[in-house]
């Protein structure tokens, strides 16, 4: 029986949880699903205005949040700026002293090449390298809620099958090796979402000694604004949009409710920790599978982290804005 959101996930009080991209899409129903559940969210989402109204929405819709105790907090965060994404950190350990649920959602897709202003390839760094940076200084945070009994702490990176469309030959040796162009907006695309399933392994065998539980998830297609990066990328497909979104969602695309069931079975279901599943990667609808050969090699795993740390210490002057 496929694990349920209505019918299996359970109440949250005193959990604090954040969510990234939590304004719109797959985040957006992630952030509710917790809230409803009496847990503490963070949205953190780099446009305050959409937030709040996201947040006013959530609240208005679902009175039970207050009545269980849940509470949603905006938590500002810009995935292109390594120093913005550690100040986002800091807010929010100036405010909680628990982090039991970290969900790393937001992304792009299939953009046009660019680089951003820490030079890096956009959809590298929005979809992974700020979610380093973001993520590195929570670990304390995470590692000590880890040792209260009463939790099971959850660190999800929500991935992609478009991570097989990574290039045989993905290097994280320097910088240019993840800045290359490869070509095509889905190779890069591709690289990043790789980058996320490396991540997580890499963080499992970092934390293997505490109580948190790291995962990789593929939510399936989802009618998400995630679809706007080709529209970018192909501007031809402008003039038959309606059309294609049309078809894809008669035939391909989901709900984001259920697309939020697969990163949230991975932040919250109890057979996670009672079968012991680290580092894993599952897909729709919550079920456990391999990755592509690539996202299973533990020194890509290691040449990743190793390179990550050296360029948010090189860019921000260390990897914790705390030290």
């Amino acid at each position: 029986m496929t694990w349920d959101i209505d019918r299996d996930m359970q109440d949250l009080p005193g959990k604090v949880a954040i969510v990234t991209g939590g304004n719109t899409g797959i985040g957006k129903e992630t952030v509710r699903q917790l809230a409803r559940r009496g847990a503490v969210v963070y949205m953190a989402s780099r446009t305050e205005a959409r937030a709040r109204a996201a947040i006013a929405e959530l609240n208005s819709a679902h009175p039970e949040i207050a009545t269980k105790g849940g509470r949603i907090e905006f938590l500002e965060l810009d995935l292109t700026s390594l120093a913005g994404c550690q100040a986002a950190a800091r807010a929010f350990l100036e405010k909680e002293t628990r982090l039991d649920i970290l969900v790393n959602n937001a992304g792009i897709m299939a953009t046009p090449f660019e680089l951003t202003a820490d030079g890096f390839d956009i959809q590298f760094q929005s979809n992974y390298l700020g979610h380093f940076a973001f993520t590195y200084p929570l670990l304390p945070t995470l590692v000590k809620t880890s040792e209260d009994p009463s939790t099971s702490v959850r660190i999800v990176q929500v991935s992609s099958s478009g991570h097989a469309f990574a290039s045989s030959d993905v290097s994280f040796d320097k910088v240019a090796s993840v800045n290359r162009d490869f070509g095509s907006t889905w190779t890069r695309y591709g690289q990043s979402k790789l980058s996320n399933i490396l991540f997580a392994k890499a963080l499992d065998k970092r934390l293997a000694s505490h109580r948190i539980f790291s995962s990789a998830t593929h939510p399936g297609v989802v009618r998400t604004e995630l679809n706007r990066g080709y529209m970018q990328t192909y501007p031809w497909l402008s003039r038959v949009q309606g059309v294609l979104e049309g078809i894809l969602k008669a035939l391909v695309l989901t709900s984001p409710y259920k697309g939020a069931l697969t990163p949230l079975y991975a932040a919250v279901a109890s057979e996670i920790e009672e079968n012991g599943w680290r580092g894993e990667y599952f897909v729709p609808y919550a079920k456990r599978t391999q990755p592509s050969k690539l996202a299973m090699d533990e020194k890509l795993a290691d040449e990743l982290w190793t390179f990550s740390e050296n360029v948010v210490r090189e860019k921000c002057g260390s990897l914790d804005s705390r030290e």
